[in-house]
């Protein structure tokens, strides 16, 4: 849900980004084109998590995505929202942790396994 409710405001969330990290060392232009693909790979992150399909990589990919986030973050020194990723990153790691015992998942039914 927070990479779809981004797509109707897009260029505005992409050009506001850009704006938050003007005192950075990233380049404007890559924090806006950063911003404009966001929406779009939490959306396919979320759905495959959702889903349970390819769960393992779509955990990967959302730990990789916020190893990003949280890069840009500490360069803003927004330390507030960095206690927050932090939880999310937690929460990935349980996740990947635990995945074994992801019985509820498409994942589980293309292996034809037994929950």
């Amino acid at each position: 849900m927070h990479g779809l409710v981004r797509l109707p405001i897009l260029a505005g969330f992409a050009a506001n980004m850009a704006k938050q990290f003007e005192g950075t060392i990233l380049p404007g232009w890559f924090v806006y084109s950063f911003g404009f693909l966001l929406p779009f790979v939490e959306g396919l992150i979320g759905l495959a998590l959702i889903l349970g399909l390819f769960t393992r990589w779509a955990l990967a990919a959302a730990s990789l995505l916020f190893s990003i986030l949280l890069f840009g973050t500490c360069l803003r020194s927004d330390w507030t929202i960095v206690g927050l990723q932090m939880i999310y990153v937690l929460a990935f790691f349980t996740a990947l942790f635990l995945l074994e015992h992801n019985d509820y998942s498409l994942d589980r039914l293309i292996r034809r396994e037994e929950a």
